[in-house]
Order: structure tokens, then C-alpha cells, then sequence
């Protein structure tokens, strides 16, 4: 008698950690978790500390790599990146703002990666049932770096968007993480230098930068719209 009594809180704790573990408390956890994340940003608007209330009295790598930190959790947090590397070319310069700039990003699309990877890929993989749902995840599952490279380098694909994306399918952490590194450095760059160079707009290399931004951006959309109808004819 007093081994079944034992016995039935024992299974209760089972059946109770198995319900919290499982994938759908796990999906529901993330999801909670980045709306948090979104309406954090909506209320306090971190971006703003970055480029208007950095601390004076930090400087040098330090006060770079604590702005790569906080980069990562702003791009985890859905601050979008374009203002971001702005503040870092406004704050930094071109070259030590590039480095902090693609550290946060790196660090931030880990973050995001993680937690999609930890959170969400059991839930959702069962749900990829749809033409295009099925492409896209076998393009990132078997050609994984080169697939995230594409999508980094056109930036035709929301940053955080192709983080989750990544994280669903089967793709490891180190093609994801070095093609983002990669990837990211030439829209970044051209960020970053308008930021450096923002107090300067007529100058030659602001304009530059700015040309490049709005190329890229052209062929992120071309590239999209090319893909879109390719899937459609298969």
C-alpha cells in the first residue's frame, strides 16, 4: 500500500517534466520568449543606447566588445541591423565598427539559432509538409553553407527569419555560423561606412556605400522573385 502511494506522486512528476519538455511546451516557451524579446524593443527601444547614450567613459576594445554583446542581444531581439551598423560606423569608424558589427551579428544569430535549434526544430519539423516549406528546408539541410551565404549576401530574406528557418532544418551550427560571418560582411560594410561617413553625405565614399545598399537590396528582391516562380514550376 505504501509502495503505491509512493509510487503515484513519482509518476506525476514523470508525467508532468515529460509535459514541460515537450515539444510544443518547448515551442510554446520560444514563442513566449520572443515576444517578450519584440515588445521589449517596442517599449524601451535599445537601438537608442547604442548610438545616442553610450557610455563616455568606455572606449577602446572594451568598449567595442561590449557593443558586439549588445549588438547580438539587440539582433536577437528583433532591432533591425540596418540601424544598428549604422551606429556602429557613427560610434566606431569603418574598421572597428565592421568588426563589432559582424561580431553581433554572429553573436545575435547564434542566439536566435539556439534557441530555434533547443525550442522549436522538434515541433516544427513534423509541420513541413508544403512545396515550398519542403524546398526551402532541403536546400539548408543539404547545402547548408551555401544556401545561408545566398541568403546573407541578398539580403532579400529578414535576418531573423532565415536564423529560425536555419534552425528548423537539419543544418549544422558551424555552416550556419561561418556562412553568417562571411556572408554578412559586404551589406554590413556598406552600412557601417555610411554610418562612419554620415556627417559627410555628399562625399564620395557615403554615396558609394549608399549605391551599394540600394543594389544589394535590388538583387535580394530579383533573387527572391526568381526563386518564387522557380518553386512554383516545380
Amino acid at each position: 500500500m505504501l509502495e503505491t502511494v509512493t509510487t503515484r506522486p513519482q509518476g506525476l512528476a514523470v508525467r508532468c517534466t515529460r509535459a514541460l519538455l515537450s515539444p510544443w511546451s518547448r515551442l510554446s516557451l520560444l514563442v513566449v520568449l520572443l515576444a517578450a524579446a519584440g515588445t521589449c524593443v517596442l517599449l524601451f527601444e535599445p537601438q537608442r543606447l547604442l548610438s545616442d547614450g553610450w557610455p563616455a567613459q568606455l572606449g577602446g576594445a572594451a568598449a567595442v566588445a561590449l557593443f558586439a554583446v549588445a549588438y547580438g542581444a539587440c539582433t536577437a531581439a528583433f532591432v533591425p541591423r540596418p540601424l544598428l551598423n549604422l551606429a556602429a560606423g557613427a560610434l566606431f569608424g569603418t574598421a572597428a565598427g565592421l568588426g563589432a558589427a559582424i561580431a553581433g551579428t554572429v553573436f545575435g544569430a547564434g542566439i536566435a539559432f539556439g534557441l530555434g535549434r533547443m525550442l522549436g526544430q522538434d515541433a516544427l519539423r513534423p509541420l513541413l509538409r508544403g512545396k515550398w516549406l519542403k524546398a526551402a528546408d532541403g536546400q539548408l539541410s543539404s547545402h547548408g553553407f551555401r544556401s545561408m551565404l545566398a541568403v546573407r549576401l541578398f539580403p532579400g530574406v529578414p535576418f531573423a527569419a532565415a536564423n529560425y528557418c536555419a534552425a528548423v532544418s537539419r543544418m549544422g551550427w558551424l555552416p550556419f555560423l561561418l556562412a553568417t560571418g562571411i556572408g554578412s560582411v559586404p551589406n554590413t560594410a556598406a552600412y557601417v561606412v555610411a554610418g562612419a561617413r554620415a556627417s559627410t553625405p555628399t562625399s564620395p565614399v557615403f554615396l558609394i556605400a549608399m549605391g551599394f545598399i540600394a543594389v544589394t537590396g535590388l538583387g535580394g528582391a530579383a533573387v527572391a522573385w526568381f526563386k518564387r516562380h522557380h518553386l512554383r514550376g516545380h
